[in-house]
């Protein structure tokens, strides 16, 4: 059309763009002690109870940010990897878990402090990864999941590439030595490597959110994959495949909701865990998710 000029765009337009996958809600692990649990979860972390969901003594939801951990009474379950935590600040954070060693003496407890990290050990093994706030690595999280890393057998990435992106429709890059699959807003499944000897895998699950929700389960049961048929909004299936031959990767539990689910992006209370009575502030009892304006 005449008088029609070409607008230069000074921005990575695909650098955002999400994918299928819209939400990493939470990882579920079972737990043999609920008071243990609150102490290293709750005491440990400083993440926050929810509230108005699961209070009794047979589940807890621990908040973190935008997702939770779902800690079911059980037999111990322990994640083949290690989760990501973003809390904000690392002096907080270690006098928190010095003040958690009282109940937690006995177990496989444990925290060291690394160049841009702390490593965190539950009571029963469970690894966590606690990063301080940074805007060029994380985005612009204050508190939450960034990550969740799974360790897989030598050879399995150019996989579990396709799988994700051929089946799920989430974008999946090679950053750093591992395959990073692109799950939510600055969040990221991790898939490192390793020939370190793995346990069986035991149960536990992460949950995931799909805007194509309906298009993934007929590409999964097509395969014969989904595992379990929860509900009008929610399906499972464990079993990470190469779509180029159906051979089986890895094994996690993926709980996949439709983001028409009644608990899609529910808003979760997060506390200030600097905040106590004998260091109290009106108005700063809670503790945002995201950094403040630049």
């Amino acid at each position: 059309m005449d008088g029609m000029r070409k607008v230069e765009c000074p921005f990575d337009r695909t650098g955002e763009s999400l994918g299928n996958s819209v939400e990493l809600q939470h990882v579920n692990l079972r737990v043999p002690d609920q008071a243990l649990a609150t102490a290293f979860y709750i005491t440990g972390l400083g993440l926050t109870r929810d509230p108005y969901l699961m209070t009794g003594l047979d589940n807890m939801w621990a908040n973190a940010g935008v997702s939770q951990f779902h800690l079911p009474t059980g037999p111990a379950q322990v994640l083949r990897g290690v989760v990501g935590l973003v809390t904000p600040g690392r002096e907080l954070l270690l006098h928190q878990l010095h003040r958690a060693r009282r109940w937690l003496e006995g177990t496989r407890y444990a925290f060291a402090e690394a160049e841009d990290h702390v490593a965190v050990t539950c009571p029963w093994g469970n690894r966590m990864q606690v990063h301080a706030p940074d805007a060029g690595r994380f985005g612009r999280i204050n508190l939450g999941m960034p990550y969740v890393q799974l360790d897989v057998p030598p050879g399995t990435l150019p996989g579990i590439a396709r799988f994700y992106e051929q089946v799920i429709g989430a974008p999946a890059a090679m950053r750093e030595g591992a395959l990073q699959v692109l799950v939510a807003a600055g969040q990221y499944l991790v898939f490192r490597e390793t020939d370190a000897p793995q346990p069986p895998y035991d149960g536990h699950h992460i949950q995931l959110a799909f805007a194509d929700f309906g298009g993934v389960h007929a590409r999964l049961a097509a395969r014969g994959l989904i595992s379990r048929e929860d509900s009008p909004h929610q399906y499972r299936f464990i079993d990470i495949v190469d779509p180029e031959d159906g051979r089986v990767l890895f094994q996690v539990e993926h709980e996949i909701r439709s983001m028409t689910h009644p608990l899609f992006r529910r808003p979760l209370v997060n506390r200030n865990p600097a905040i106590s009575n004998n260091l109290y502030a009106p108005g700063h009892e809670a503790l945002m998710p995201a950094m403040p304006p630049a």
